[in-house]
């Protein structure tokens, strides 16, 4: 299949709702359970380990209005919180056993208990990242929820998970993810071959699948990519920072791409990327998974690292890609990327770096303005 028919698929899963996109691996597995996990953060693998099917509950994107979710959260809150709720509260969570969240930030909590309360046949459970990373005491700490979050897992399967279970669990997210690290490889070293927004939807299906069929796409989209003959455009480097958790539209990547941007390296869908190198699949899985969490996870604005700077990994991502600027695109209403904002622009302002700022909200229509607007900065770049 051509990279296009692959890619083409893709998007197809990525644009299903959610009960139809889980509707091959349900008939496979007519007795498994499916457990939907919120950005950032996730060990996919507890799941995957005990037969578990773990899927990416990435919000509504532009596909929802918000009808009913306003009623249970205060104004001022991001749109991935509220359009997560509307899904379960209009029945388009009914595909899943169980939902997972994380200690990211305040609204994430909030809606952990909010679907608990509004959902009480959903099994549902809380990660608590450990926030001193400095800790000698941190890695012992995540191990131990680690193993509370697996333990709460066999409650909802009745299966024991062992260590060659999660072994094998590590190793195939370790291939999934080594494939996705070509893919941005790929794009650094020759952005005409392949696009961010290509690269988005590749990687966005793999959050609806298991790890071994995500793999297998991915083979099937990097050789399809060795036979493509793209000559490079007259276009500016950028990264993309601030996305981490509440994806931008489709359509909002595109619009970037479209007024003259490569966009080099991001922070989008982190729950699939999020380790910089493999897991150890040596020794103790739960500790190798929590070691990485602390020493080898990609950085975002709510993983808390005292150890560096908040700006440093971002000025590592631009310098290391050779990127002539960065975009930083926040959330509306994300109180982590809106703080980290301030620091970045000092940082990157300090380093000689140009930069420029959107925000966005998932239910984002319009997108003349910001297109506009990069255009401006793309061309203050190329001909001042």
């Amino acid at each position: 299949m051509s990279v296009e028919g692959t890619i083409e698929r893709a998007r197809a899963l990525v644009d299903a709702p959610l009960d139809r996109a889980l509707e091959p691996w349900r008939l496979a597995n007519p007795e498994g359970k499916v457990v939907g996990w919120f950005p950032v953060y996730s060990p996919l693998e507890l799941a995957h380990a005990g037969g578990i099917l773990p899927v990416g509950v990435m919000g509504g994107g532009n596909q929802i209005e918000i009808a009913h979710a306003d009623s249970r959260f205060q104004s001022f809150v991001c749109s991935i919180v509220k359009s997560t709720l509307e899904l379960g509260l209009t029945g388009r969570l009914k595909a899943l056993d169980g939902m997972v969240f994380h200690s990211i930030c305040d609204p994430a909590k909030n809606l952990a208990s909010v679907v608990r309360r509004n959902f009480p046949e959903l099994w549902v459970e809380f990660v608590h990242f450990p926030q001193n990373l400095t800790s000698p005491l941190a890695e012992d700490y995540l191990v131990a929820e680690y193993r509370r979050i697996l333990d709460r897992l066999t409650d909802l399967t009745g299966r024991r998970v062992g260590d060659e279970d999660l072994r094998r669990s590590l190793a195939a997210y370790n291939a999934s993810r080594a494939r996705i690290r070509r893919l941005y490889e790929i794009r650094r070293e020759s952005p005409q071959l392949l696009s961010a927004t290509e690269s988005y939807l590749l990687v966005r299906a793999g959050i609806l699948m298991p790890p071994e069929e995500h793999a297998a796409l991915l083979d099937e989209a990097l050789d399809g990519l060795s036979g493509r003959d793209v000559k490079p455009k007259d276009r500016i480097r950028v990264v993309i920072e601030g996305s981490f958790c509440e994806q931008p539209p489709l359509e909002l990547l595109q619009s970037i791409e479209e007024a003259g941007c490569d966009i080099l390296d991001d922070d989008l869908l982190l729950g699939v990327r999020w380790f910089l190198r493999d897991v150890p699949i040596d020794g103790d899985p739960l500790r190798a998974l929590a070691r990485s969490y602390i020493d080898g996870s990609v950085h975002s604005s709510v993983k808390h690292d005292l150890r560096r700077t908040k700006a440093q990994p971002l000025l590592d991502k631009a310098r290391g890609g050779r990127a002539h600027a960065v975009v930083v695109l926040a959330a509306k209403f994300c109180e982590p990327a809106l703080f980290d904002y301030a620091l970045y622009r000092k940082a990157l302002d300090e380093a000689g770096i140009p930069h420029v700022f959107l925000e966005f909200e998932e239910k984002m229509w319009i997108f003349d303005k910001v297109r506009t607007e990069v255009e401006t900065f793309v061309e203050s770049m190329l001909f001042d």
